[in-house]
């Protein structure tokens, strides 16, 4: 390997930042993303189904599952379309490769997922970020432009499980013309009435131009899709490279998604992971908890490499799947424990999550 290579993996193993692959089998459950416990859940395969789709989507890849879970997700999500990619990076990454053009001006939270940025450095369109759900700062960024723009957020976001102003954002986007994309990827399954997320819950479809809802998180499927209007949806299926040019799902994935997205459990376990929520953060307190209240995904601000891999290595001996977060995930300082909630958790185990915690921090 090259030693440009060699040193920047140096540089991360001095760090103390460096990454590696970990197996919790056995642990309980605070790290994932199967935040309603879905991906438990077997679904039966029909006889006809193929184990591989055999090609692209414009090839031989396009079955009458895809066809069928497309024209059913865009039903459920109140849109005219949906497209389903092999992955929400895909999802993104085709997205913001194809639809930004050369001369039009992106502007994106700061705290955006990496998927998305990847996808905006592939387009032509010049792009700007804001800081983080700070509306003041995106209006004077959009204010000021007079090219087409396109404004990207998360609803949720994916590190400390922040909610975003949505419908203030939708309204400053209508005021200056701008395109607004939202990706709902820890959103969707587990807000808004049956999981459809913080869009549908603001009742903004006609607002966003564009979803991006993913399936391997709370619904414990796989692959994602692009809500959007008709032209959009056909727009992407003939410029969007990171579906044409990629083998299809096979049509099990397919029929796994829709048996999630519309299970008949969603709303319960919705309910049991909102008191879950509630119990931790009421018993985590003094503690402090960036994340809002409804969220999942609760963040804990340690701002320190060697004591939040220290206290990660204390819950994990005790068998409790934790992950620490640092750069350049999060930014310098901003090093911490990422917790994740689960409808399936209980009670015993936040106690013993949450008295570990005050005892290891302290």
């Amino acid at each position: 390997m090259d030693q440009k290579l060699q040193d920047k993996l140096n540089k991360r193993i001095q760090e103390g930042t460096i990454r590696s692959l970990s197996l919790f089998d056995d642990f309980v459950d605070f790290y994932s993303n199967d935040y309603l416990g879905l991906s438990k859940l077997k679904n039966e395969v029909s006889e006809y189904s193929s184990y591989a789709s055999s090609g692209s989507r414009l090839i031989s890849g396009t079955s009458k599952e895809s066809l069928d879970t497309e024209r059913n997700l865009a039903y459920f999500f109140g849109v005219e379309s949906a497209l389903v990619y092999n992955s929400g990076y895909d999802a993104n990454l085709g997205f913001f490769s194809s639809v930004p053009q050369k001369g039009d001006e992106v502007f994106y939270d700061e705290y955006i997922h990496a998927s998305i940025r990847d996808g905006i450095r592939l387009s032509f369109a010049s792009n700007f970020s804001f800081k983080h759900n700070d509306l003041k700062d995106l209006e004077s960024r959009i204010s000021k432009s007079t090219s087409i723009k396109y404004v990207v957020i998360e609803s949720l976001y994916s590190m400390d499980g922040d909610i975003s102003p949505l419908q203030k954002i939708a309204d400053l986007c209508s005021r200056y013309n701008a395109f607004l994309i939202v990706d709902e990827a820890h959103a969707c399954g587990v807000i808004g009435e049956e999981g459809k997320g913080f869009v549908s819950l603001l009742g903004l479809e006609t607002s966003v131009f564009a979803r991006v809802v993913t399936f391997g998180k709370a619904y414990g499927a796989h692959g994602a899709c692009v809500l959007g209007a008709k032209n959009l949806i056909e727009y992407l299926i003939n410029f969007s490279r990171s579906f044409i040019y990629t083998t299809a799902l096979p049509p099990d994935s397919y029929s796994r998604i829709l048996f999630t997205v519309l299970h008949p459990e969603i709303t319960a376990r919705q309910n049991r992971l909102e008191e879950i929520i509630k119990y931790f953060r009421d018993r985590i307190y003094p503690l402090v908890c960036s994340s809002d209240i409804i969220s999942p995904i609760q963040s804990i601000r340690i701002g320190d490499i060697e004591k939040t891999k220290a206290i990660s290595d204390k819950l994990q001996r005790l068998n409790i799947a934790v992950k620490p977060i640092f750069s350049p995930t999060v930014p310098i300082g901003n090093e911490g424990l990422r917790i994740c909630l689960h409808a399936f958790n209980t009670e015993d185990q936040i106690d013993l999550l949450v008295n570990s915690l005050k005892d290891f921090i302290k």
